[in-house]
């Protein structure tokens, strides 16, 4: 199954649909910051499951009862998926990966810093952060799963998307 996540698309749609299009995923995760963004791109692809949390420029966008941090299988994988204001990430990201190992995820997804990051720590926890889909150029990222594990979690640059048929 493919997963494409984004973060951060603060009115940028074109990448969006972009992705969806050129990557065509199963699932599609947005982190937050204008987050009817990507309930406006979901109106032009029903056949996808979307799953989507808030950002910090978000609390007059969604109803106060809209979740965080979510916390579930995408993919037959359990992901761990927050904006991560919440977590302080550009503090760091202890709180974050502490969170995501309490819940049992298999990896932790955050957005926020608008900076791309994709590794997997010692004990085996991925850690994402796609940049964002609207600021500096634009990265996504795509999760790749396989009988209930990642097999691959890559980075992808608006460059690199462009060039792709």
């Amino acid at each position: 199954m493919k997963i494409l996540v984004l973060s951060d698309s603060h009115g940028a749609l074109r990448l969006m649909r972009s992705a969806i299009v050129k990557l065509k995923p199963d699932s599609v995760i947005h982190l937050g910051d204008f987050y009817d963004d990507i309930m406006t791109v979901a109106e032009d692809y029903p056949q996808l499951v979307f799953h989507c949390v808030p950002g910090n420029c978000d609390q007059f966008r969604v109803r106060p009862d809209v979740p965080r941090t979510l916390c579930y299988p995408v993919g037959g994988v359990w992901l761990y998926m927050t904006h991560g204001h919440l977590q302080s990430v550009k503090s760091g990201l202890n709180r974050l990966t502490g969170e995501g190992r309490n819940a049992h995820a298999q990896a932790v997804l955050y957005g926020h810093t608008h900076c791309p990051d994709c590794h997997q720590e010692e004990d085996g926890l991925w850690v994402l952060n796609p940049g964002s889909c609207g600021h500096s150029g634009g990265t996504v990222a795509l999760i790749e799963t396989n009988d209930g594990a990642i097999s691959n979690c890559k980075l992808i640059a608006v460059a690199d998307l462009e060039v792709m048929k």
